[in-house]
């Protein structure tokens, strides 16, 4: 039997939630992050889409009259040896409340991912973040990787 996560998660930090919950997501507030993100200039909205239905997707939200989408991030993985950490990220209104590492344990913590032997991510300029969650530097001599231009990305559009 293949097992996956199929049932939906959540964790509280009044007045935040974040939730596995696919229903929550809001794919204007993900996909108007990433579009300008410096890792995904320009990338269109069925890009997104096509990510986030082939992943364990984990909202960051604010609850307050409504429940509204503030973060995000996302996890590439066959739930028992590998998994790779993509499109993290907090709103910028919602910074500077240890949101980033909340959600960044709370996805390393889940509880379908506990048998995993690797946890890979890349990051230009948050590596301190990653470092308080137990990440570090690899051997960049034993990783390799081949990379695909794309005609959706558009560096003029890179938030910084």
């Amino acid at each position: 039997m293949i097992e996956t996560a199929t049932t939906s998660f959540t964790a509280t930090r009044s007045p935040y939630l974040i939730s596995t919950d696919p229903a929550l997501l809001d794919l204007d507030t993900i996909h108007g992050y990433l579009y300008h993100s410096y890792w995904s200039p320009g990338v269109p909205r069925a890009v997104v889409e096509k990510t986030i239905a082939h992943s364990l997707n984990f909202g960051l939200y604010h609850q307050d009259r409504a429940t509204t989408q503030v973060g995000f991030g996302r996890v590439v993985t066959d739930y028992a040896s590998f998994a790779y950490l993509a499109d993290v990220f907090v709103l910028p209104d919602h910074r500077g409340q240890q949101l980033g590492v909340w959600l960044i344990e709370t996805i390393i913590g889940y509880p379908a991912l506990q048998s995993l032997r690797s946890f890979l991510l890349a990051t230009r300029d948050a590596h301190e973040l990653y470092r308080k969650v137990g990440f570090a530097p690899i051997d960049s001599t034993r990783y390799m990787i081949k990379q695909h231009d794309v005609a959706w990305r558009d560096a003029t559009l890179i938030r910084e």
